[in-house]
């Protein structure tokens, strides 16, 4: 049987999440819509005390119906790229589908790989620049009080695959904050 749910991290994560979300906004607003229609039926008028249980109903359906429209604009890892990648996941520590968000911009990412002190990931979307989002990563990553962690992110697959090919033959140890990069990657990423 197929999971329910794509952890965060993995691939299909953010179309998994797109389609959760859209089912439970659909199903949060039909509850609002019933309790009201309900109270109408019952009472014959809209002034009743359903009505008010389904306008405070509509607070979790809106804030499902905001995470929805995030989600259908998140674009995951590509199946072609997904493919291509696979090899390196035996080799190094990989993540798929990250979308990260700042005040100014969101900055998709395919895929991350870490090694050592080596970050690296590739961006599929044209509209995202590379170098703002190595700057909010490394910006994140000192403001959670880890340093020495170098960043690149690509936008051209041969290059990344390059970087990829020459992280497995590094002999690195692992970063010192190995999970405190993870959880950090995990909590500023929808």
């Amino acid at each position: 049987m197929k999971k329910m749910f794509t952890p965060k991290g993995s691939f299909g994560y953010l179309k998994n999440r797109r389609i959760y979300t859209a089912v439970r906004t659909a199903i949060f607003f039909l509850i609002s819509a019933s309790l009201y229609i309900s109270g109408i039926k019952v009472t014959g008028s809209n002034r009743n005390l359903l009505t008010i249980v389904a306008v405070l109903g509509c607070l979790p359906a809106c804030k499902s119906a905001v995470n929805c429209v995030l989600f259908l604009r998140a674009k995951g890892c590509s199946e072609e790229l997904y493919r291509k990648l696979l090899p390196y996941g035996k080799k190094l520590e990989t993540f798929y589908d990250f979308y990260f968000t700042s005040y100014r911009k969101n900055y998709p990412i395919s895929h991350m790989a870490l090694k050592g002190n080596i970050l690296c990931g590739i961006t599929q979307s044209p509209a995202c620049d590379c170098q703002e989002a190595v700057k909010h990563l490394e910006q994140m990553l000192v403001q959670e009080g880890i340093k020495g962690v170098t960043v690149n992110i690509f936008s051209q697959e041969d290059k990344y695959i390059d970087r990829l090919s020459r992280l497995c033959e590094m002999d690195i140890d692992n970063h010192k904050d190995r999970d405190g990069i993870v959880n950090l990657l995990y909590s500023i990423s929808i």
